[in-house]
Formats: C-alpha cells, sequence, structure tokens
C-alpha cells in the first residue's frame, strides 16, 4: 500500500481544483487536472478545457517545458494511451522524461483502462494510483457510468412547496421557488449533456429549455457564453403532437425530439437544422425510458429530467434515475395543488424507493435537496 506524503495528498488537491475549472466546458470528455513538481515546487499545471483540445498533461508539460524532465506529474485520471482527437498523454509524458506520475484513478473508458498505467510502466516510470480516488470520482459520476453502462447518469430536478406540492389546483405555479434557487437550476442545467423534459410541458408551458447565461450567477464571472455548451433537448413526443411552432424550436441549440411513431413529413421539411428526431419503441403508448437512455448514451454522460409529475414519476418507477435534486420552497399550496411525483401506490414498507439525503443546503430562501435513490 502506497504511503502518501503531505506533500503529495496538497498536489492532487491541486489537480483536483484545477479539473473542477473544466466542470461545465468538456463534456463528452471527463474534467482532468494535472500538476507537474520538480523538488516539490510545481513548476506546471493544467486542466483539460474542451473535447479535442488538449487534455491536462499537455497544458500541465507546456507550461513546465525543460523543468519536467525528472519531475512527478499528479493527474486526477489516468493518462489516455490512444489516439482519439489529440495524442495519447501517457506517450507525452514519458516523452518529457516523467519519472513518477501519481494518478487519482483508473480511466472506466474501455479503450484506456489500465493501459496509460501500463504504458508508464513499461517505460520505466514509476506509477502510484488511488490518492484522493474519491475527490476524483466525484469529478466525472455521469463518465464514470456511461463509461461502465453504456447509460448516462439520471437526475430529476423537483421544486416543491412544504407540503409536497408543485402547483396550484389551478395549475399556477410562478415562482414556488426563490430567484437564487432558480439560477442554481441554471448552473445545474449548464453541467448536464442533456435535458429531458415531456411533450406536455412544452405544450402546457412552452418553455425554451435552454441555460439561460445572464441567469448564471456567479459562473458569468468565469466562462465567457461562448464557452459553455447548451445541454442537448430532449422533447419526448410519442404521438409526434408537436406543431413546429413552439418555443423550443426558436432557439438555436440541439433539440432531438423522440416519439413512438414517425412525424409527417410536412412536418419534417420544416424543421430547422438544429433538430434531430429519433422513433423508439414505446410501453403502453409511452417513450420506452430505458430505450431512451440507452440511444442518449452513445454520447451523453448526464441527463437531467425537468418534467411534470407523470413523467418524473415514471422515470423513478422504471429504476431510471440515480438522484433527485429537490428545491423545497416554505410555502403551502394546498390539499388540492399538484404533486410532485406520479407513483403507484405501495402496499408495503419493503415496496418503497431506497432514498438517502446525500447534501442539503439553504439556495436563497430555499433548501436543496441531493438525494441518492437505491432500489425500486
Amino acid at each position: 500500500m502506497t504511503v502518501w506524503s503531505r506533500h503529495d495528498i496538497l498536489m492532487m488537491n491541486r489537480a483536483v481544483q484545477l479539473a473542477r475549472k473544466g466542470l461545465y466546458t468538456t463534456r463528452p470528455n471527463p474534467s482532468v487536472g494535472c500538476v507537474i513538481t520538480q523538488n516539490d515546487i510545481i513548476v506546471g499545471e493544467g486542466f483539460h478545457q474542451k473535447a479535442g483540445e488538449p487534455h491536462a498533461e499537455v497544458h500541465a508539460l507546456n507550461a513546465a517545458k525543460e523543468a519536467s524532465l525528472g519531475g512527478t506529474a499528479y493527474v486526477t485520471l489516468e493518462p489516455c494511451s490512444h489516439f482519439g482527437r489529440t495524442p495519447p498523454c501517457a506517450k507525452a509524458l514519458i516523452e518529457a522524461g516523467v519519472k513518477r506520475v501519481v494518478v487519482a484513478m483508473k480511466d472506466p473508458n474501455p479503450q484506456v483502462v489500465g493501459r496509460g498505467l501500463a504504458m508508464l510502466t513499461a517505460a520505466g516510470v514509476q506509477v502510484d494510483i488511488g490518492l484522493l480516488e474519491s475527490q476524483a470520482e466525484a469529478l466525472n459520476p455521469g463518465f464514470i457510468k456511461r463509461m461502465k453502462t453504456n447509460i448516462p447518469l439520471v437526475t430529476v430536478k423537483l421544486a416543491a412547496s412544504l407540503d409536497g406540492k408543485t402547483a396550484l389546483a389551478n395549475g399556477k405555479s410562478q415562482w414556488i421557488t426563490g430567484s437564487e434557487a432558480r439560477q442554481d437550476v441554471q448552473r445545474l442545467r449548464a453541467k448536464h449533456g442533456a435535458l429531458v423534459t415531456g411533450v406536455e410541458t412544452v405544450l402546457i408551458d412552452n418553455p425554451s429549455l435552454n441555460v439561460r447565461y445572464d441567469e448564471l450567477g456567479g459562473l458569468t464571472d468565469v466562462y465567457d457564453e461562448k464557452d459553455l455548451q447548451q445541454p442537448l433537448r430532449v422533447i419526448l413526443d410519442s404521438k409526434a403532437r408537436l406543431t413546429g411552432k413552439e418555443r423550443i424550436f426558436d432557439i438555436e441549440s440541439p433539440l432531438l425530439l423522440v416519439s413512438c411513431t414517425a412525424y409527417p413529413d410536412e412536418f419534417t421539411a420544416k424543421l430547422p437544422k438544429h433538430v434531430e428526431k429519433v422513433v423508439l419503441p414505446d410501453i403502453k403508448g409511452r417513450v420506452d425510458l430505458h430505450a431512451l437512455l440507452a440511444h442518449l448514451g452513445q454520447c451523453v454522460n448526464s441527463v437531467m429530467v425537468e418534467a411534470g409529475a407523470t413523467l418524473a414519476g415514471a422515470f423513478v418507477e422504471a429504476g431510471c434515475v440515480d438522484e433527485i435534486v429537490l428545491y423545497q420552497a416554505p410555502k403551502l399550496l394546498g390539499a388540492k395543488g399538484r404533486n410532485l411525483l406520479a407513483l403507484n401506490d405501495y402496499e408495503s414498507m419493503a415496496e418503497i424507493p431506497s432514498l438517502k439525503v446525500i447534501d442539503e443546503r439553504k439556495i436563497g430562501v430555499d433548501t436543496r435537496l441531493v438525494i441518492q435513490l437505491g432500489h425500486i
């Protein structure tokens, strides 16, 4: 078992901090940070900024230049060993003469896992792995899940009153939560590769479903608008009811229409270039959610569901949800208000979902709960 020095821990902690700078920009690639030291002094550091651009190790090596010879590299994720859109980082570290590489975690990507470490070891580089592994895993939960299962991480976002209602009985809901919570939702959207909602939400509320840059709060001090990717907007429209006149079509960011039957040719002919469509199998007339996630898993690490009680409940009942983010407002909407989730009645306590609150904090006047789901 490796005994880590205080310097090792400090340097990997710095690499984790650097990796966090890419949380909103790297998808579908993972967020990665790298620090290079020489005689316990930082000589270069960097983080992966955007897919298709240099990886964290390359940025750090470019900053260190000749000082990397004989140095130590601290990397939050195993250096890649294959040629993709960029050359292998393991090879770059070897050619730069780095003598030791400390890695927080193995890369779960089947193209990489263990191969980068083996390449380094074969070249005589000392490789130590496992330092701050849990912190490194927390950087890329969606990427890790997709690499292991081909299915993205699924978060259901909910907002409710203290009595568990999402709207008044007449459907009015603006605004249950305060402005700080709504800004936080925009930041949550910006982290995800796709937003999913149902056609009923689109037809009734006519939302845009995009990330609104001017509502991101402090993130606008860190990122230019051009650096932030808009998530893929996914509309579940099983019976192909959309008309093309909805607001979602006016925003030129990626849009995927998912139906169980083909749209009419006249509708398809008028679709803007940023709109794609796919026909997936149905279950009792509704889009098969497992088929949906398998389709999105081809390119999306994480999915955020923003939908009404019926669709949000269907994701939970299908066992497709990894976590719920609930914004709870200090309001009471009454017994006839609309419920948070539409779920089947359970007949025993053994049937109910296993939930675990992993984070609770105040967001303005509201409370945000992050809840992990277990079995259904």
